[in-house]
């Protein structure tokens, strides 16, 4: 990062360490037992080989082998069924101590996520605050109702300071449908009187192309989240569905589809519970036919519904004007809220 976020970020890290040395340090133990490296496997008799094996698969931690099925690991090179028995029970072991948490640990451990503004003040607040860590926040629509500008919105917006001691972080940005606009972002960067240069180099930039592509990619991001731990804070898939809606068409391909679809976003819950990231994702919408007078709904069907943490509906207003409908979340009640897409990204209405 670039000096313009990094002096603001040094500024504000300062003061929290000041005010809240305690609380910092136990943040900082709680990430240290998240991140147990998978080489710890190498003092319990696991070959390198084998920890090479489980990286190229995405697998960098030991709580990412706890996270793994069995099945999933009989699909590795090298592993039979003795071999992840073996391994499995020393994960356990290593974890032992924190596999448990009381109710009171949980509710201090969720006062410490983050939140992710999205530009807008009255979107932050219908989200409790903005786009949660750990968690998936999903936003549906049609065409033009400002998914894709969300989206570059909180490209910016994750690398600014922000509550709780939040100091800003890198972005990660899968990209299905070439949606993705640098210039765009150097807009939004400009009304933040941020640094063009320094915002984008803190945004990591892939194409998918396909529906396994895309299922790829989230092991390589695995891994750089792992290289990277505590960096990257964001992780945006614009949008989940389009490439699974042109691989898998008619009635005889949904199980395969919705299987398919189930595994990566169990994945993409699992990459945000174990690095502690905010996962973004945008989804189209498909008409209902067999009652053309009602809304229009997501893709996906229940596998996705389930999934999401937090589902937001987007449509049109007059003009730029955007109206946001929560829909379901674990934690907040229904409402809805008007935004408007500017040059500078999302932003609140004027009276």
């Amino acid at each position: 990062m670039n000096n313009g976020i990094i002096a603001q970020k040094q500024e504000t890290s300062t003061e929290v360490a000041e005010s809240e040395s305690v609380t910092e340090c136990e943040e900082i133990e709680d990430e240290e037992s998240c991140f147990q490296e998978i080489e710890i496997l190498l003092e319990h008799g696991i070959s390198l080989a084998d920890i090479n094996n489980l990286k190229k698969n995405g697998i960098n931690t030991i709580k990412g082998v706890q996270m793994c099925m069995r099945k999933k690991l009989t699909e590795i090179e090298g592993f039979n069924k003795e071999k992840i028995e073996s391994l499995k029970e020393i994960c356990c072991q290593i974890s032992l101590s924190n596999a448990f948490m009381t109710a009171s640990e949980v509710s201090f451990q969720r006062k410490q996520l983050f939140k992710l503004s999205t530009g807008s003040k009255a979107l932050d607040k219908l989200l409790g605050g903005g786009v949660e860590a750990m968690s998936i926040t999903e936003v549906f629509g049609e065409f033009r109702c400002g998914k894709t500008q969300l989206s570059h919105t909180l490209c910016v917006t994750a690398q600014m300071p922000g509550p709780n001691g939040y100091i800003g972080g890198k972005v990660i940005f899968i990209d299905t449908e070439h949606t993705f606009r640098p210039n765009r972002l150097k807009s939004i960067a400009e009304r933040y009187h941020l640094d063009e240069n320094t915002v984008l180099d803190n945004i990591l930039y892939a194409r998918a192309y396909n529906s396994e592509h895309q299922s790829e990619l989230l092991n390589i991001v695995g891994c750089k989240l792992h290289e990277e731990a505590g960096v990257f804070k964001l992780l945006i898939i614009d949008s989940i569905m389009a490439l699974f809606r042109v691989d898998y068409s008619g009635r005889g391909e949904i199980f395969d589809r919705q299987h398919k679809l189930g595994q990566m976003m169990s994945r993409l819950q699992k990459i945000s519970e174990e690095y502690n990231i905010a996962i973004f994702i945008t989804n189209q919408i498909a008409s209902d036919f067999k009652s053309p007078d009602l809304a229009t709904r997501p893709v996906g069907g229940n596998i996705l519904a389930h999934a999401s943490t937090t589902r937001i509906a987007l449509t049109k207003g007059e003009g730029a004007i955007r109206i946001a409908k929560l829909l379901d979340s674990p934690d907040l009640e229904e409402a809805e809220v008007q935004f408007l897409i500017t040059s500078g990204g999302i932003d609140d209405v004027k009276d």
